[in-house]
């Protein structure tokens, strides 16, 4: 059983789906729970309304504390390289962006610039998992499976940088 709660927040509902454990298995800016549940692969029938113990990350962030989600923990599913980049975009500062050459350069793979991309695109823990904080080679704000307007909301409230 998974427990799920609908939040309100400046950028749209925010959708958190957790485990037993407390570790966010989902979340997204949408109220369409089954959507928010099978991007993670989760049934929806699977799901139960309740507090989830990320809930006071969200509201922290934003209130002003950018850094809150990362001490999130989360449980996403997917191949051994979307996982390294998973974790290599919770080691981005908040406030700070990576291009998607970058990343993969930084992962050993300097012409998977693509499959970043595509990892980033599978991401179902959005802002604990922060691809937000990766732009296109030109700097160009890019692919943000819940618009540009929120990503760019997200970091402008982070204080990004932007060239």
């Amino acid at each position: 059983m998974y427990t799920c709660q609908l939040l309100d927040t400046p950028d749209g509902p925010f959708t958190l789906i957790e485990d037993a454990d407390g570790a966010v298995v989902a979340s997204a800016w949408s109220d369409d729970l089954a959507t928010v549940a099978m991007r993670a692969g989760l049934a929806p029938e699977g799901l139960g309304p309740g507090v989830c113990r990320a809930s006071s990350a969200v509201r922290a962030f934003y209130a002003g504390d950018v850094a809150a989600p990362a001490s999130v923990p989360v449980a996403q599913r997917g191949t051994a390289f979307q996982a390294a980049v998973w974790s290599a975009l919770r080691e981005i500062p908040a406030g700070q962006v990576r291009r998607y050459g970058e990343l993969a350069a930084a992962l050993g793979s300097p012409g998977a610039s693509r499959a970043v991309g595509a990892a980033c695109g599978r991401n179902a823990v959005a802002l604990f998992v922060p691809c937000h904080r990766v732009v296109g080679a030109s700097g160009a704000l890019t692919g943000f499976a819940w618009g540009v307007d929120v990503k760019r909301s997200l970091l402008a409230r982070e204080g990004a940088k932007m060239s």
